[in-house]
């Protein structure tokens, strides 16, 4: 008896034969329907792991199954069959809620790709984001909560992402999360700043080389595309990327295959493309330093970063996530005093969260020996893109943004501490040692983060 079941949904006789006995060779039991209604009523009646339809059926279209699976099975992975060079019924499939497509005629081996990454990804542990949660994402904000659900849910899709955001917004941060969530997490993600790479070895890096096909050559490589085979390939400022070579990106993200510098036939590549830019791609379009088709490629799922001092919210608990990321251990974590968070607070962060970890970092060595980060001890960077007006001393705080601050310091002070308790089995006194305070100390704090309404685990 087959492990898994499949639905396969076309009208063509031949293209159902042939992913049955392709998805059977595989040793997955498949069920065919030849149009919506038939596809509907199987779905009532077996419970599936994969779902393949074809874009044009007789009584409607794959998009609206696509939409059918994601409202009542949202956890049934859904790929789509499209006419060759149908790059825009595609994209509008994966915005639909589609896993992935195959271009007919079907490439054989693409498919088998496609669907042991799907069944990988149906049977992986799913866990819910929730504010305390491990993403690497840190943020109270609502709009940091959207986004560690974005992130969740791209991480079930093989389409291009692209993020768009601020130098030191956490763009790579990002990338790598929707990596780590998705089935292609045990394959390589490989980051590529594009804007480093000169631009006559572009093409050789990314396609690699045959030996001898230019000046150089000793031997054969192997480029980027290949050597993401199975994971992702994560393009850093791909607006520096020039003209010439983004023609050929784009074929290859279309085609799925590469052509080698002094090859004769292509290469099948299996990779996902996450890209991010710092710059305005559509203004970068419209200027013609872009092209419109790849950028339209790339821009299947966009995400916008926002900077940091558009997100105020996020940054006192950054800052302790960031201290508690650093102090050494053994060490005594100090707290941040309200003034700090005030001078943090006014800060407009023109390096944005890479910046706020290097003031905090720089804080913990200012600040040793005492119990308390004040703010002589905060140092902002002075960068290149620093504002062109000097920032205002901080001022002192309003009695309800003190006390929004003292509650912001007392839940920041709570994780910690559960973070320390965790981190030694729930033994106070060895929290305690690592925060440099006595276990009665521990005692009055944790009973103080319950009389604030503060959820923290009891500890022994």
């Amino acid at each position: 008896m087959s492990q898994y079941k499949a639905l396969i949904v076309d009208d063509e006789p031949d293209i159902r034969e042939l992913l049955d006995l392709t998805l059977s060779r595989m040793d997955i039991e498949t069920f065919t329907a030849a149009n919506l209604d038939s596809a509907h009523v199987s779905l009532e009646q077996e419970k599936f792991d994969l779902c393949i339809t074809d874009m044009n059926l007789p009584d409607g279209n794959g998009i609206d199954l696509v939409k059918f699976i994601q409202a009542n099975y949202p956890s049934l992975p859904v790929a789509v069959l499209t006419a060759y060079g149908s790059m825009e019924t595609a994209i509008t499939a994966l915005k639909a809620g589609a896993f992935d497509f195959v271009s007919k005629p079907v490439d054989l081996q693409r498919l088998r790709d496609l669907v042991n990454a799907a069944l990988k990804l149906k049977f992986e542990k799913q866990e819910p984001v929730t504010e305390q949660g491990d993403s690497p994402i840190l943020g109270h904000s609502p709009l940091i909560k959207k986004l560690q659900v974005q992130i969740k849910k791209l991480a079930r899709s093989q389409a291009p992402v692209y993020i768009n955001g601020e130098s030191g917004s956490g763009k790579e941060l990002v990338a790598r999360e929707i990596h780590r969530l998705g089935p292609r997490a045990e394959g390589p993600f490989i980051p590529v700043n594009c804007g480093a790479i000169p631009s006559e070895l572009m093409e050789s890096e990314f396609f690699g080389h045959r030996k001898g096909s230019f000046t150089g050559a000793f031997e054969d490589k192997t480029g980027l595309f290949q050597a993401a085979k199975g994971g992702t390939l994560f393009l850093d400022e791909i607006g520096d990327m020039p003209m010439e070579l983004q023609v050929k990106l784009l074929r290859a993200l279309q085609e799925g295959e590469v052509v080698p510098i002094g090859a004769t036939r292509p290469i099948k590549v299996d990779v996902r493309i996450i890209a991010c830019a710092n710059r305005d791609l559509p203004h970068e379009v419209q200027e013609g330093r872009f092209r419109a088709d790849l950028y339209y490629r790339l821009n299947v799922f966009p995400i916008e970063m926002l900077a940091l001092r558009e997100r105020r919210a996020d940054i006192a608990p950054l800052a302790f996530a960031m201290l508690l990321r650093h102090v050494g251990k053994g060490e005594r974590m100090p707290w941040i005093s309200n003034a700090a968070l005030a001078a943090l607070a006014n800060y407009p962060w023109p390096g944005n969260v890479r910046e706020l970890e290097n003031v905090m970092r720089r804080a913990l060595l200012l600040s040793q020996g005492h119990a308390e980060i004040g703010i002589e001890h905060i140092v902002f960077d002075m960068t290149a893109r620093a504002v062109e007006k000097p920032v205002e001393a901080p001022v002192a705080a309003e009695p309800e943004a003190s006390a929004k601050l003292s509650k912001i310091v007392q839940i920041s002070e709570a994780r910690a501490i559960m973070e320390a308790l965790e981190s030694v089995g729930g033994h106070r006194a060895n929290a305690a040692r690592a925060f440099g305070i006595s276990e009665r100390t521990l005692r009055y704090r944790l009973a103080s983060f319950r009389d604030a309404g503060i959820a923290v685990g009891a500890g022994r």
